[in-house]
């Protein structure tokens, strides 16, 4: 089915192509701070400035027993991070909601984007100032980066619709995901060679961390002018005069009222955000959960893990490319599925995977990296035909909110299997259950009839 004809989206092909070639750019550029500061650098780094505050007079690779003061609640140094991107995920939760319904009344996302985009960048580049014991100030910038990132993303998965025909959206979310996975690929292979090789450019291994972080914001800042400049022509439909006269935040939270109680009349939205909360929570558990199972039930080194992550990195790009060809094979729906009946296998593979078996170890790093890249590239596009027209960013928000705002669901089955088992292989097979929650839902989603009640059939 092709609605480019009756939707007023785009106007031709041409206009098309050169806003998706523009808006491909913001995935490169936000997955460098994503890879490079929240994976991998940030959360070890912000745990040594808190050890050097809570035990100041022994080295931050010793065990730290004190504890900070955080509002005047003891926190131990090593729980910080966790427990700060968990506050994080939690106001994203709420905050993004808000931010869904303004995006829509803006005319011009572009400008919107552009200005959550720069003020995560500044907070990102300025985690650079974070050094001795000043952990608080690291605090403060990774919860304002993070909020910033999930509402730059409300924006700019809600112009996925506005760029794109129903026809395109698969291929063009595809792409996106796929160069996401490159720049932050290519930028943190960059970076941990900086922080591999610190003492032949002459750094400390701190300044070398700190350098990365600052390339991260930097990327960030730099290549997100490209999607901003390149979209400043997309505009939102102007709002009816009576929703105009409510005023931007006051319309804003009327629209989000109203858009919790329409919810019931979209059924085949609201399931396949059913289906995404689950089977999104397994791929958000594997992904954060996969180093402790290779260096605590599988025994192997940091470099080794480090290899991996750049491994699953680089094979992502090139498997968000095979599923976006695949689903215009066999349909997204069908390729979403069979990216879960993969999950699946992976997990089972993992499961019997013997330890320090590092060459069947990177084979199943290579499995991940396929269907990581594919799933989260069309639960995207998928949900975008489902979405009404003319609201896409509100609706986004509550894709954004429910895999933020549920995220901890899979992390807290892992960490209670492996408190009452003992065994992380157990944990680890835990998860089938979210992706076969996820599919059963999934499987109940009518694309079409979806589509049709969204003004997009």
């Amino acid at each position: 089915m092709n609605t480019a004809a009756a939707s007023p989206l785009a106007p031709d092909a041409a206009t098309r192509a050169r806003r998706q070639r523009s808006w491909y750019w913001y995935d490169w550029a936000n997955s460098a701070f994503v890879t490079t500061t929240s994976t991998v650098l940030f959360s070890p780094y912000l745990t040594s400035v808190a050890k050097a505050a809570a035990c100041p007079d022994q080295p931050t690779d010793v065990a730290c027993h004190a504890n900070l003061s955080v509002l005047g609640i003891p926190v131990s140094p090593g729980s910080l991070a966790p427990y700060t991107i968990t506050v994080s995920t939690i106001l994203s939760a709420v905050l993004l909601l808000l931010v869904g319904a303004i995006a829509d009344r803006v005319q011009r996302p572009s400008r919107l984007l552009g200005a959550f985009a720069w003020v995560g960048a500044a907070a990102a580049s300025a985690m650079f100032f974070v050094t001795g014991t000043n952990w608080q100030l690291g605090v403060v910038l990774l919860i304002i980066a993070n909020q910033c990132l999930g509402a730059s993303l409300v924006v700019y998965d809600g112009l996925l619709v506005r760029i794109s025909d129903e026809s395109e959206r698969d291929r063009v979310s595809s792409r996106g995901w796929a160069l996401g996975y490159l720049g932050g690929g290519l930028l943190l292979a960059a970076n941990l060679a900086v922080v591999t090789l610190h003492d032949k450019i002459g750094l400390s291994t701190g300044e070398a961390v700190r350098v990365s972080l600052l390339s991260a914001g930097l990327w960030w800042a730099i290549f997100t002018l490209i999607p901003v400049l390149g979209l400043k022509d997309v505009r939102h439909p102007e709002r009816p005069a009576a929703a105009s006269d409510a005023g931007t935040v006051r319309g804003s939270l009327r629209q989000l009222t109203s858009t919790f109680r329409e919810l019931k009349h979209y059924p085949d939205t609201l399931v396949f955000l059913l289906a995404y909360l689950f089977f999104n929570d397994g791929i958000q558990t594997v992904i954060v959960s996969a180093s402790l199972y290779g260096k605590e039930e599988l025994g192997f080194g940091d470099s080794q893990l480090i290899v991996t992550i750049l491994l699953v990195q680089f094979v992502a790009f090139l498997g968000a490319l095979l599923f976006g060809r695949l689903a215009a094979v066999m349909g997204a729906k069908k390729a979403i599925l069979l990216s879960l009946g993969l999950w699946t296998l992976v997990i089972a593979v993992a499961f019997f995977l013997p330890e320090k078996q590092f060459a069947l170890w990177l084979c199943l790093g290579i499995g991940i990296g396929i269907v990581l890249g594919g799933s989260q590239a069309l639960s995207r596009s998928v949900y975008s035909k489902l979405v009404p027209l003319g609201r896409e960013s509100e609706y986004f928000s509550l894709y954004q909110a429910m895999e933020r705002g549920t995220s901890w669901f899979g992390t807290l089955t892992f960490g209670l299997v492996h408190q009452l088992t003992g065994s992380y292989r157990l944990s680890i097979v835990a998860l089938v259950m979210f992706f076969a929650l996820g599919a059963y839902l999934l499987s109940r989603v009518d694309v079409e009839r979806g589509m049709a009640r969204a003004g997009q059939g």
